[in-house]
């Protein structure tokens, strides 16, 4: 079929010394590699290399005319006639040693597709063993990474975690699991130190995106001029002293899974349209790019504040509200479910001597009724923080009420009242109004719990059982500076 084109006697005749070139290069592939086909344009071979023909159990005359798949199982030429793309470099698996081929289009001067040409181009990867070896070490390297990344982002708690089994505490767990299989923005709302945290590492554990990461934000805890870049990624060089290959954000770490937003309400103004925008329209724009990713996220957001008061003043957008608010999940306060007591001093007990290696595992009765009578402002977070301290400074296995008080007073006691009030008033008349007493209160009680910690904000917090953003933000409310 192929006769052999002798050198062009004419150096100045271009189309013989081109009929020359692409004889002598098929001629060379076809000598060095280990087996060619060529089919046409309907995928049926019109001729095949006699050892080529052998490897697959045919030859070379009886395959002419048959569809390479025949003649070559799993062979993809027909998809390069199809398409008319060429696949330069593959490894086709056959019943011996692997093969590495190359695939490519055949075209008449017009562009049209006459049919394809293939070359086996080495018997196994031992030619590339040094690639392969080096590739193969990289993927390694990269899926043990990858492993490490996904283990970190899934969830770490589930609703086996929410302990308690008051009629508040179930109906939530009930509520939640509904909501973990709705793919719907879900807000968690409940004071500081409730558990939001918690609950959400439980709904993404029990949803259809579990197998996906869980990216947790505090909102509180990014800069406003650093949040875009956060939430949306940085593109390649966008700014100097960005990073060369660029910087993913968290709705692209999140992609597949859910994002966690703590604290919803302290994102500032300006980022909320842009989040907005991102969850209606599932696309972003990362910082310094012109270009738009798609996101397949779910969110869960969570707060203490009054969201729909901040609406009303304006400081929240309504429409982010009602986005975020599709399915809402109200935290009780501890104060609310007392009868959660036993089980979660039980539990929290057991995970302290656990971590800590403390003897102490149990409450007495007194120390019960003394922890019913408390009134809990930072919630759960609050008795964590007492029980961890009593623990490590118990020396028994059982804690009772006197080795709790101490530490309860400091947090659960008001403030001293001296016998005269400042405006006058003796001590046993109430007057003035009830928002600038409860202020003034609040503004004592915060001035007392930071002298009691020496003026650190980091401890106050801890004592108080409230998070260092929520106690930063009330010590700038109310002007108090440490």
């Amino acid at each position: 079929m192929f006769n052999k084109i002798p050198w062009p006697q004419n150096l100045d005749n271009v189309e013989e010394l081109y009929s020359w070139a692409i004889y002598s290069l098929f001629e060379s592939v076809e000598n060095h590699s280990e087996g060619t086909v060529i089919v046409d344009q309907n995928a049926d071979v019109v001729w095949i290399n006699s050892r080529y023909a052998a490897r697959f159990g045919s030859t070379s005359q009886n395959a002419i005319g048959r569809p390479v798949e025949e003649v070559i199982p799993g062979s993809q030429m027909r998809d390069v006639v199809h398409s008319g793309r060429p696949i330069l470099l593959d490894i086709m698996e056959t019943k011996g040693p692997p093969l590495v081929v190359m695939r490519l289009p055949i075209k008449n001067e017009e562009g049209d597709i006459l049919g394809a040409i293939g070359f086996a181009l080495y018997d196994g990867l031992n030619p590339f063993s040094p690639l392969v070896a080096t590739f193969s070490r990289m993927k390694s390297e990269l899926d043990s990474i990858k492993g490490v990344l996904v283990h970190e982002r899934q969830a770490k708690y589930s609703f086996q975690n929410v302990i308690g089994q008051s009629p508040a505490i179930l109906e939530l767990k009930n509520k939640a699991r509904r909501a973990a299989q709705r793919d719907v923005p879900i807000l968690l709302t409940g004071e500081t130190g409730t558990g939001k945290e918690l609950l959400a590492h439980a709904i993404h554990g029990a949803s259809p995106r579990a197998g996906g990461p869980l990216v947790c934000v505090n909102m509180g805890a990014i800069p406003e001029s650093l949040m875009e870049a956060e939430f949306f990624g940085v593109a390649p060089g966008a700014y100097t002293g960005a990073l060369k290959s660029g910087r993913m954000g968290k709705l692209e770490l999140a992609e597949g899974g859910t994002l966690f937003l703590d604290e919803i309400g302290d994102i500032p103004l300006t980022m909320q349209g842009k989040l907005l925008r991102a969850l209606q329209e599932k696309e972003y724009e990362p910082v310094g790019s012109n270009r738009m990713k798609k996101t397949n996220i779910r969110i869960i957001a969570a707060t203490s504040a009054d969201l729909p008061e901040m609406v009303a003043r304006k400081t929240f957008r309504g429409d982010l509200y009602y986005r975020l608010n599709v399915f809402p999940l109200q935290i009780p306060p501890l104060r609310e479910r007392a009868g959660c007591l036993p089980a979660l001093t039980e539990r929290i007990l057991k995970d302290v001597a656990t971590q800590f290696k403390t003897a102490c595992h149990g409450l007495g009765q007194d120390a019960l009724e003394l922890l019913a009578g408390h009134s809990w402002p930072g919630n759960v977070r609050e008795l964590r923080n007492i029980l961890e301290r009593a623990a490590m400074l118990a020396e028994g296995p059982i804690l009772g009420a006197d080795e709790i008080r101490p530490l309860l007073l400091p947090v659960g006691a008001p403030p001293s009242v001296p016998e005269q009030h400042t405006s006058g008033f003796p001590s046993d008349r109430i007057a003035g109004d009830y928002n600038e007493a409860m202020k003034n209160f609040e503004t004592e009680f915060l001035r007392q719990a930071l002298a009691e910690a020496q003026g650190s904000v980091p401890q106050a917090a801890m004592r108080l059982g409230l998070g260092r953003s929520t106690l930063y933000k009330k010590l700038k409310t109310f002007n108090i500076l440490p």
